[in-house]
């Protein structure tokens, strides 16, 4: 394993009395406390979220909700895609300076989110072992409604969490948890069709977020849940964004268990992103193929803000490689994979 995948064992605060982290790497759950009072940039800039998103394999559909507060804007949306037509819609509601009104948690561990408005009312609620999200939308398309309540189950498991400073600004950092594997049950109901969600083959992912970051960034990020052999399988990948020096977020999920992964690239083909993708590894422990189905692209551009999105479902095919050499077969997993550049 490489110098680039320090370890986190101890908890304590994250940032040090000059805003900077104390500790950067990664961990297996949330062991650095994060305190909104010692950050050292200016309010506008610290950036907080919390994303799920849900993939149903039963009824081939996918489910996003955000509930941000980015200092001078905040960001609240709702996408649905369906992977059959495919089709994909997503709604977003833009908030001005919220500054930390939302009082978003200072850990993922416990308190509940929401936001409201005229429109919008969503939910995250948290409770021992699970997590459930209610949402309505009104006028969500064609003047319809989008409706949800969905429940995630988080046994006792391994999740990613990590710590990472950029070089540039020692008063930036990100702060960053991923959930995979969490089990979905429930319902979500647009335009007169109801999807039910099957724990059995459905599953929901937390990105859990809290930092400062610099103007210009570009990230990749793909992650995915299925079962193999009969059990949980997930994965989270990516990279370029901060100073990831001390660790990656690659990572394999099985069975609860978190099997730590060097470096992953994105081969994106210059020919567009719905033409068929592969991801290779440094330590030859993730090989994959990945067909596209969907292009979730956005892009909003308003003077100082800009951000070019394309999150890009489809189906990933390959091999991967536990920390003891068992080898795992990939099979049509339902996943995605996306390419971001923000300027804010």
């Amino acid at each position: 394993m490489s110098g680039r995948n320090h370890e986190i064992t101890k908890a304590g605060p994250l940032l040090n009395s000059k805003g900077a982290p104390v500790e950067p790497g990664w961990s297996r759950k949330m062991l650095q406390t994060y305190d909104r009072s010692a950050i050292k940039a200016p309010a506008f800039r610290i950036k907080e979220w919390d994303y799920y998103l849900v993939i149903s394999n039963k009824e081939q559909a996918g489910f996003a909700f955000t509930v941000s507060d980015d200092g001078y804007i905040g960001l609240q949306s709702v996408s649905l895609l369906d992977f059959k037509v495919p089709f994909e819609h997503t709604e977003t509601i833009l908030n001005a300076f919220p500054m930390g009104s939302l009082k978003l948690p200072a850990t993922s561990e416990k308190g509940d989110v929401s936001y409201f408005d005229r429109r919008l009312s969503l939910e995250y609620i948290k409770s021992p072992g699970k997590r459930r999200i209610v949402c309505k939308f009104k006028d969500f398309r064609l003047g319809k409604p989008f409706k949800c309540d969905i429940l995630l189950e988080e046994p006792p498991m391994d999740s990613m969490v990590l710590v990472k400073p950029w070089k540039e600004d020692k008063k930036a950092f990100y702060y960053n948890q991923k959930i995979n594997c969490m089990r979905a049950s429930g319902t979500v109901e647009y335009d007169g069709r109801i999807y039910e969600l099957d724990p059995e083959t459905d599953f929901g992912t937390l990105d859990w977020g809290r930092g400062v970051w610099t103007y210009d960034n570009t990230w990749y990020w793909g992650s995915g849940n299925g079962v193999i052999n009969g059990k949980p399988f997930g994965f989270n990948i990516g990279y370029g964004f901060a100073d990831d020096s001390a660790a990656t977020e690659n990572v394999i999920f099985y069975d609860g268990k978190a099997h730590k992964l060097d470096e992953i690239a994105f081969n994106i083909p210059d020919t567009g992103y719905t033409d068929q993708w592969t991801f290779t590894s440094s330590d030859g422990r993730f090989e994959m193929t990945f067909d596209p189905i969907i292009d979730r692209a956005a892009k909003i551009d308003v003077k100082f803000i800009v951000t070019d999105q394309h999150q890009v479902f489809g189906r990933m095919n390959g091999r991967c490689i536990l920390d003891d050499g068992t080898e795992l077969e990939v099979k049509d997993l339902l996943c995605f994979a996306e390419d971001v550049h923000n300027r804010y």
